[in-house]
């Protein structure tokens, strides 16, 4: 007699098109993050708005459905972090997932007094160029940074112009940390970790910082470039995303939330098309005429805005993102993306 065959797993109701913030935990991709909530969302059409590193935790949005389209929105809106940098240690991906390259020594971590951090912290504060971390996901004649570092590869990436409007260190703590004893020079490709070999205790000193960064901006390379400013080597211990444009932690659910939410209502709960837009755009309020010349594709009066905003029917409905230009000499509002096409 043949065993019955194991049936695979009902698929679940799909979700409502809209946002979905997550609490991305520790130790997973944003991809990873992506994976699960095609199964919970019961559909394929998922994307994130920026990526998060492995190690980093917080704010991910996602988006499902129709929502994907307002994700590269989302992805240009400045970010707050809550970070630690330690400072005394490099390593080579700027953060503790790498390894140790380099140790101050005692000396150098001896000298960073709060005047001294305080005055390099200032000249990183602004509108600053940086350099991203060698082992971004940036394309270097159309491979990813990242992977070319792994290969071994000498990676030069050119300095860009960010904004960092804030700069706060919260707390500094003078501690010890563990590293490799001896030669620092074969300390093994990225992400390969230290070995089992002999170790020793160096003085560093860590400090929290909280941050409010432009798109772009690579808290990592803050880390790095804090470290080399102070003579220490820097590198991240901890990151934390606090807020993603509109969207901010107090908002954002667990991935074992928003299971158990699925599990007990049948159906993954989404933010509405037209919350969503709230949280990324200006608001415009349409009435019958505008919303049916918008479904047709048709042009409108213009918003009288320099940036994209988010057109709502008289019943709450997003119709469309609309942005003002000029046509045959008159200003009008054009639709550059329509999700409530005529009926």
């Amino acid at each position: 007699m043949t065993s019955p065959t194991p049936q695979a797993p009902a698929r679940r109701p799909t979700a409502a098109d809209g946002f979905v913030v997550v609490d991305k935990p520790q130790g997973w991709t944003s991809h990873d993050v992506v994976g699960r909530m095609r199964r919970l969302a019961g559909t394929r059409k998922v994307g994130h708005a920026g990526t998060l590193d492995p190690m980093a935790t917080g704010v991910l949005v996602l988006g499902i459905g129709r929502a994907t389209k307002l994700l590269t929105y989302v992805v240009g809106a400045d970010k707050d972090y809550d970070a630690t940098i330690r400072l005394g240690v490099a390593t080579t991906t700027d953060d503790a997932e790498g390894t140790v390259a380099a140790v101050a020594g005692p000396d150098a971590v001896g000298r960073v007094d709060r005047a001294v951090l305080d005055a390099a912290v200032a000249d990183l504060t602004g509108d600053i160029l940086q350099v991203p971390t060698s082992v971004s996901a940036i394309k270097v004649d159309g491979k990813r940074a990242y992977a070319r570092v792994r290969a071994g590869e000498e990676v030069a990436l050119k300095a860009r112009p960010v904004t960092v409007s804030r700069f706060e260190v919260l707390d500094v703590r003078t501690t010890t940390a563990v590293v490799p004893d001896g030669d620092l020079t074969d300390a093994g490709d990225p992400g390969e970790g230290q070995g089992d070999g002999p170790t020793r205790e160096v003085p560093v000193v860590d400090v929290d910082v909280r941050v409010t960064v432009s798109s772009g901006t690579y808290v990592r390379a803050l880390a790095r470039d804090l470290g080399a400013a102070l003579g220490t080597g820097g590198h991240l211990t901890a990151l934390r995303r606090t807020r993603v444009g509109g969207y901010p932690l107090d908002g954002a659910r667990t991935l074992e939330e928003l299971e158990a939410q699925a599990d007990a209502d049948g159906t993954l709960a989404t933010l509405p098309l037209a919350d969503a837009a709230r949280g990324t755009f200006p608001v415009r309020e349409l009435d019958e005429a505008e919303v049916r010349a918008l479904g047709y594709g048709q042009w409108v009066e213009p918003s009288g805005r320099a940036d994209v905003v988010a057109a709502l029917s008289p019943s709450g409905t997003l119709v469309a993102l609309l942005e003002d230009t000029r046509r045959r000499g008159e200003s009008l509002a054009k639709p550059v993306l329509v999700l409530a096409p005529a009926p």
